[in-house]
């Protein structure tokens, strides 16, 4: 079995939904040694999360920025966590209904994702700034 692992620091993303696939392969071309596996992206945040969707119309990813507003508004009364910003409390909401990893299988050395689909940094902060992931690949 081969593993591979790496911490890469994305650049700052203003908030929404971004495709990050490439700047995952890139960051790993480890994963041509693999056969057949698993890749693993972690997340090392609690205000921005990893998906996977519809890579190639942009208006997905405004749908989805629009829909998690109205899903989970800021400014919302009985939110006790505040000192952050508005836009803190229902960042970590939505952190955790999306989650903070994903995993792709690996088929002869890619990622086996299908045709319409696309790795999403998504940064539920309106500042996040740099975030930092963990990308894990193993296999055989």
């Amino acid at each position: 079995m081969k593993c591979f692992q790496k911490q890469v620091k994305l650049k700052p993303y203003l908030r929404g939904f971004h495709l990050i696939t490439d700047s995952i392969t890139d960051a790993i071309p480890e994963i041509n040694q693999i056969n057949m596996g698993q890749l693993q992206v972690f997340i090392k945040h609690t205000s921005a999360s990893l998906s996977i969707n519809e890579n190639a119309d942009s208006t997905v990813r405004t749908d989805f920025e629009s829909h998690f507003n109205k899903m989970v508004p800021e400014n919302v009364p009985y939110y006790k966590h505040t000192y952050e910003g508005a836009d803190d409390m229902p960042a970590h909401i939505k952190a955790s209904l999306l989650g903070a990893s994903v995993h792709i299988p690996i088929t002869n050395g890619k990622l086996n994702l299908g045709i319409w689909q696309g790795i999403y940094l998504c940064e539920h902060r309106n500042d996040g700034g740099s975030r930092n992931i963990v990308i894990t690949a193993f296999g055989v």
